[in-house]
């Protein structure tokens, strides 16, 4: 399967935010959202950055009191790596556990197509696995 597919299956709305929004909003939008990632596009509509879950903890860990007057902007990893559509998903979770992040935008021509998860790599291996187990036991009884 490859990261086209699996963001096709999946449907979800890409979030975005505006770089000059505060922390504290991007907070609340998260958690509004049910998301652990927020994507911000330059003025031309080309992926700027991401803001994580992880982002924001590493902010915290040093400047915690200063949530409300921080812009995304600042903590925002900036050019976040990306993978092209047809990335199988097996390459995906390699570049994801070996690279130590947890959402891969799926860019193509410089458009955003998508966003995936680690775990929803892990959703579709695992269903993966089942197909393939079921069509084992149907072999093995036929």
């Amino acid at each position: 399967m490859t990261l086209e597919s699996l963001i096709n299956n999946k449907k979800a709305d890409l979030i975005y935010i505006e770089k000059n929004a505060k922390v504290l909003d991007a907070i609340k939008c998260m958690c509004d959202y049910k998301v652990g990632s927020l994507l911000i596009k330059s003025d031309s509509g080309r992926l700027k950055g991401i803001l994580t879950e992880r982002d924001i903890l590493r902010f915290c860990s040093t400047r915690s009191g200063e949530l409300e007057n921080t812009e995304v902007g600042e903590i925002m990893t900036r050019d976040p790596i990306t993978a092209p559509p047809n990335c199988s998903n097996e390459e995906a979770m390699t570049l994801m556990t070996e690279r130590r992040f947890r959402h891969l935008p799926v860019v193509e021509d410089g458009k955003l197509l998508g966003i995936v998860s680690i775990g929803d790599l892990v959703k579709a291996r695992l269903q993966d696995c089942t197909v393939e187990i079921e069509y084992l036991r149907d072999f093995i009884s036929a």
